[in-house]
């Protein structure tokens, strides 16, 4: 059997039924919609069964730009609808199913179309995924490529998307299946690739510049000047002896060490629910947003329950890597409440999200006093008196660039890990 079995005679004319036509315009008329591509899939698998094609199981693959994930893959079931399954960035186990697949195959070869009976004479069950459907009682097996431009192959997963779809039916697909089923496949692609690149966009700037700066952005403020006032519970922290750090470890080794540090404070705040801001070299900007003075104590307290994590996660940290550090790695946190400006500055033509603003310099002088007081954690006024807890003061202090005396406390000991 050839890979593409009779595909010429068999799409040299167009389906002559309305409901595929109409399936067709529906699914043009979808890229001007705000549906994800798993509801444009799902929606489009009950389409096509309630237009008599009798597909039992469909797959939906493409690639993704994301920190965490390398593709994303959809499988419609007729009893279960669909289910999302994200490839990790790097090798896992999808990968290695992957390249026994036939879309693999497929894509090495740059066939745009493959078919497998799966039973009787013609049957073959050259993929282990086929022997798979087989013992699930499926019967005939489709799939196609529709790549994103002339360099879309690449040397496993094509710029584009993947689709196969399998029937239980025991006759397998008939030629007008095939001719309905290749009629929208480039009008999925189409708008798949509408609705993946408007993802995409969303993922990249919700990664360098935060979700609600990257959603900002999307919503059109980007103009120089763009911006806001936020009422916050306000966290700065920084690594304690980094240029030392730089000098005993090789680059990599930094880079790793400056992640995982990150990991653990950063990565504390955004898991009790703080916005990362930005990160300033080795230091952690970060607001528990304050949206009513009903907010105010449990930001506070979110902030409080994010250092002490911050501390658990740099404790087992040094722990783990007592043969990588001559000295296990610090932070000093500090903790203030007021309002910073969030917006836009620069030049007209490279702008970037940033925070200005008295408390925003404030809260970094604060954390620069951690080790005058050789403590971890320092907070303001502002902040402590939100918390029902009894700070241990260390008086009025002053600081270079800021106007005013501002009182600092010192975490109890009874609260800290």
């Amino acid at each position: 059997m050839a890979e593409n079995e009779d595909i010429h005679t068999e799409f040299s004319t167009n389906s002559n039924s309305g409901l595929i036509d109409e399936i067709a315009d529906w699914l043009m008329s979808q890229g001007l919609s705000e549906a994800s591509v798993p509801v444009l899939f799902e929606q489009c698998c009950l389409r096509l069964r309630a237009a008599g094609l009798p597909i039992w199981r469909a797959l939906l693959t493409y690639p993704t730009l994301h920190p965490l994930y390398a593709s994303m893959w959809l499988t419609w079931r007729r009893d279960k609808g669909v289910g999302i399954t994200e490839s990790l960035t790097g090798y896992t186990s999808v990968d290695e199913d992957f390249l026994e697949s036939p879309f693999h195959h497929m894509t090495k070869t740059k066939i745009p179309f493959l078919r497998r009976r799966l039973v009787g004479d013609e049957a073959i069950l050259d993929f282990p995924v086929l022997q798979n459907f087989h013992d699930q009682g499926a019967t005939d097996y489709l799939s196609f490529l529709v790549p994103f431009g002339d360099n879309a192959y690449r040397k496993t997963m094509i710029n584009g998307i993947m689709t196969s779809w399998s029937t239980d039916r025991e006759s397998g697909f008939s030629h007008d299946d095939i001719r309905s089923l290749h009629r929208i496949q480039n009008r999925l692609g189409v708008v798949s690739r509408v609705m993946i690149e408007r993802q995409i966009a969303i993922n990249a700037l919700a990664a360098y510049l935060g979700p609600d700066a990257g959603q900002k952005v999307l919503d059109g403020k980007i103009k120089r000047g763009d911006g806001e006032n936020i009422h916050a519970a306000i966290w700065y922290s920084d690594l304690r002896e980094s240029t030392r750090l730089a000098d005993e470890l090789s680059s990599e080794d930094f880079l790793k060490l400056l992640n995982i540090y990150f990991e653990c404070t950063a990565g504390a705040v955004l898991e009790n629910g703080g916005e990362v801001l930005r990160f300033i070299g080795d230091a952690v900007l970060a607001i528990f947003p304050i949206r009513d003075e009903a907010e105010a104590t449990a930001a506070c307290e979110a902030a409080v329950a994010a250092a002490r994590d911050a501390e658990s996660n740099v404790k087992r940290f040094n722990q783990k890597e007592k043969l990588l550090l001559n000295n296990p790695i610090a932070f000093g946190l500090g903790l203030h409440k007021g309002f910073i400006m969030y917006g836009n500055i620069g030049v007209p033509s490279r702008l970037e999200f940033s925070v200005i603003g008295p408390a925003a310099n404030e809260v970094a002088r604060i954390e620069n006093l951690t080790k005058a007081f050789n403590r971890s954690i320092l907070a303001s006024h502002e902040f402590v008196e939100q918390l029902p807890i009894e700070w241990e003061p260390l008086g009025a202090q002053d600081f270079e660039g800021v106007s005013r005396s501002i009182e600092v406390y010192g975490l109890p000991e009874q609260f800290k890990n």
